[in-house]
């Protein structure tokens, strides 16, 4: 029985852990945009202060994170003219329902999954706050809008309490449409087993006919740097337990290729910092003085944006790509299989 218990306790920690990870890309965000890295007039409903100083090249690094998701995410989402549905895992303290509202991008549906503990935190706040709760009011016309503490379900917008890890659970509770889905997952997958994380993948793939996942996280870690961050996360017990997923870019595109998905694509966010747009770029590198860019490109050579399609409704989505302004990009690696 104690053997059993030490287990338990050892998971739940390391579960405690990785909810900590969503408090700090929420404050990391919440300071970014403080400094005018990007808008985002929601972040400050989740995160009360700005907080501590960040380094600029965690900012940096947020930048072409946030515009490399947000540039693919609208891609598909302007190419099935809103007829889509997204489903963001480990969503956090995401704002992005509120951006696509925004923006006019609204999907016939936007759903999130996270921990229970974090997704009462996400309803609380939107309960307490009317710029959040307006507009789930606003693009909801039916009776019956489900509140509770775990759980929000209007017509344009859902948040489940789910754990990834089991499956059975989490596709009961996810009352999805037969619609073309975009799949994002941000540092989400690297912090399961690589048993759990291939089982989300291939059950994406199993589950919806015309689809997208885009997945952000570790890569190129079989290296020194990679040594050094896999310590640093150790330290505050937070262990990555996917990580031989993110040796290469190559093993990244590879886990969806045999789960199930026809395309894959990956660059390393060196690579698609250097490819957004430049007088953006050159805005933000105005904001603060970078003493040591060898970092920043240290960091980012780290970090990968990998994204898989298949398109049974021939709509095009292999073609949606980060290949912003390189002009011989190669086409999309397939899966002849």
């Amino acid at each position: 029985v104690s053997r059993a218990r030490a287990a338990f306790t050892d998971s739940d920690t390391a579960d405690e852990a990785v909810r900590a990870t969503c408090d700090d890309a929420t404050t990391c965000k919440r300071f970014a945009t403080s400094k005018g890295y990007w808008k985002d007039p929601y972040m400050q409903y989740f995160a009360r202060s700005v907080g501590e100083r960040k380094a600029p090249e965690i900012n940096r690094g947020y930048y072409a994170r946030v515009q490399g998701m947000n540039h693919l995410l609208d891609a598909f989402i302007r190419k099935t003219e809103c007829d889509c549905q997204v489903i963001n895992l480990g969503a956090g303290l995401d704002t992005t329902f509120w951006r696509l509202k925004e923006e006019n991008l609204l999907p016939r549906k936007f759903f999130e999954i996270d921990f229970p503990t974090v997704v009462a935190r996400k309803i609380h706040n939107i309960k307490k706050k009317p710029p959040l709760s307006k507009p789930i009011i606003e693009t909801h016309s039916t009776d019956s809008l489900l509140l509770d503490a775990h759980s929000l379900d209007s017509d344009r917008y859902c948040i489940i309490g789910a754990d990834l890890r089991d499956i059975s659970t989490l596709d009961q509770k996810l009352k999805k449409f037969q619609l073309p889905t975009m799949l994002l997952s941000e540092c989400v997958l690297v912090y399961m087993t690589p048993s759990h994380s291939s089982n989300i993948i291939h059950w994406a793939a199993e589950s919806f006919h015309t689809a997208m996942f885009i997945n952000y996280e570790q890569v190129n870690m079989s290296d020194r740097f990679g040594q050094v961050m896999i310590e640093n996360l150790q330290r505050r017990q937070c262990n990555l337990a996917g990580v031989e997923a993110c040796q290469s870019l190559e093993s990244q595109k590879e886990r969806f290729l045999k789960s199930g998905w026809e395309h894959a694509d990956a660059l390393d966010m060196m690579t698609v910092y250097s490819m957004l747009p430049q007088e953006d770029v050159a805005r933000i590198e105005r904001l603060e003085f970078l003493d040591e860019k060898e970092l920043l490109h240290q960091l980012l050579q780290h970090y990968s944006i990998c994204w898989a399609t298949k398109d049974k409704l021939n709509l095009g989505i292999s073609y949606i790509t980060l290949f912003l302004l390189i002009v011989f990009a190669s086409p999309p690696f397939t899966n002849k299989l």
